[in-house]
């Protein structure tokens, strides 16, 4: 499967940018292409400058708002980014026509920190001006929830978070929740901690996309997961997860051990708790209504036994979904499992925002009553008052 990969804002961009580097090293060492094209938005200069991946040139990196911002950002008020978002779309929507190989874009992927200003507010006007001009193709976004301390000490970034969700909600065709908080490491610097979630949030893409656009046969599954499988599990609220179990000594053979053979087996169900214990978000796998697993590995340590105990497995925790399972014969030593889980019905982080965002406003709406009710009364306090002025 092949995406057209767009970050924006500052969070959207720098994972915008880890997907280009993801789709050169699946380039160089699989002979495949992931990604159409990588574009970043911002209407910040300077953090336009930062990325490292994405080419340099207008039409990859797209500044707007410049006439509203100067170049230095909204500062957080989602309300501009949306504003600015509408009146340059055009740039965004310029760069996709000139897409060389555009006709093989599968699907187009926004991504933004939904607690910022410019990715939180522009994400959704873009993802619907995008599902305007191009409605054969589906629209997903990659929506990063804020650290916890954003939230305790930014009111406004909770408020920013719910109307983003929001908004996404209503025009994108599945949105993939990321939370920061759960792969930041206390004992790491910020810089490292920001690089390691950012890589974190891509890793599971890899093969997921690389399993479809296979041109060696000798890497080709026998249950191949395209993208019309993704695409016809993706819907909703989304989470994704990669896991990983090893397996220096497993090859399925009929002389086996049967002890063996079922601690080979179980490696399988080992990987599949992996990879839910490592979701972007934490969700209760029984709320998805879809799901998929992909399993990368060396052909030889692939079996139908094993196959079936990783089915039964994810079904026997997401209960109420239907799941596309596939197998991709690359790796060595390790069992690489992909999981999907989609159409997330109750998700409770989700419900928690839209309440905070209420509340938010509610409260904002009595601090400015009260503020206009005290700065009346200081007035009529200090009017007698002589001034040295």
């Amino acid at each position: 499967m092949k995406l057209m990969v767009v970050g924006c804002g500052q969070c959207g961009g720098r994972i915008a940018d880890q997907f280009s580097k993801l789709n050169r090293v699946a380039h160089v060492r699989r002979g495949v292409d992931i990604a159409t094209n990588v574009v970043a938005v911002n209407s910040d200069v300077a953090d336009l400058s930062g990325l490292e991946h994405i080419r340099a040139d207008y039409q990859h990196r797209i500044l707007i708002g410049s006439q509203k911002t100067s170049g230095h950002g909204v500062g957080k008020i989602n309300e501009m980014g949306a504003e600015i978002a509408r009146d340059d779309g055009d740039k965004l929507i310029e760069a996709i026509k000139n897409t060389p190989n555009f006709g093989e874009t599968d699907a187009f992927l926004l991504i933004a920190g939904a607690a910022g200003g410019t990715g939180s507010g522009s994400i959704s006007v873009l993802s619907q001006q995008i599902k305007e001009r191009f409605p054969e193709k589906p629209v997903y976004n990659m929506l990063v929830l804020p650290f916890a301390y954003e939230e305790a000490t930014e009111e406004r970034s909770v408020f920013n978070v719910g109307i983003c969700l929001k908004s996404c909600y209503l025009v994108a065709d599945a949105i993939f929740l990321v939370d920061n908080q759960r792969f930041i490491k206390a004992s790491h610097s910020l810089r490292a901690n920001l690089d390691k979630i950012n890589y974190h949030m891509v890793k599971p893409f890899y093969n997921l996309l690389c399993a479809g656009e296979e041109k060696n046969s000798k890497y080709i599954g026998s249950k191949v997961m395209d993208g019309g499988d993704i695409i016809q599990t993706l819907s909703g609220w989304t989470v994704i997860g990669f896991g990983q179990a090893k397996t220096p000594n497993l090859r399925f053979s009929r002389n086996a051990d049967f002890r063996e053979q079922s601690s080979e087996v179980r490696k399988g169900a080992e990987a599949i708790n992996a990879a839910l214990a490592d979701l972007s978000l934490r969700c209760n796998p029984t709320d998805a209504k879809r799901g998929l697993y992909l399993l990368t590995a060396a052909q030889a340590d692939m079996s139908m036994d094993l196959i079936n105990e990783m089915s039964g497995a994810l079904k026997g925790m997401a209960t109420e979904a239907t799941i596309r399972t596939g197998d991709y014969p690359r790796g060595d030593k390790t069992l690489d499992v992909t999981v999907v889980l989609s159409e997330l019905v109750n998700s409770s982080r989700v419900m928690d925002y839209f309440s905070k965002t209420i509340s938010y406003i509610n409260n904002s709406r009595r601090r400015q009553s009260g503020l206009e009710y005290g700065f009346r009364g200081v007035e009529d306090s200090f009017k007698d008052i002589p001034s040295l002025l």
